[in-house]
């Protein structure tokens, strides 16, 4: 990873066409309650990125891919390496849903 890598933006309508098109796979919401109701990517579970440890009752296999989004692309990142360190295979942070441009359930 180079030092521009940091600063590189994720992409997070490639990231849940990545999601869609992976068998089995997961797209977890990790903003707060209320963000979630406010509206979400069809498909999302939810589980708050302050209560990440809980994942295990939405995804109980380790090696499910888990792609995850927030707001803008922080929490998902911290979300994301959360996972990883909690055993998860394959964690990926896809950004922010504010840069979102597909349809959003309500």
């Amino acid at each position: 990873m180079g030092i521009f890598d940091f600063f590189k933006r994720t992409d997070i309508d490639q990231g849940v066409k990545a999601y869609q098109e992976t068998p089995g796979a997961i797209l977890l919401d990790v903003r707060t309650a209320e963000e979630f109701r406010g509206g979400r990517i069809p498909g999302s579970n939810h589980v708050p990125l302050q209560s990440i440890g809980k994942v295990t009752a939405v995804v109980k296999d380790k090696s499910i891919p888990i792609f995850v989004y927030c707001q803008s692309g922080a929490r998902s990142r911290m979300a994301a390496n959360t996972l990883r360190r909690m055993g998860y295979e394959s964690a990926t942070d896809i950004g922010g849903i504010s840069a979102y441009s597909g349809a959003i359930e309500r």
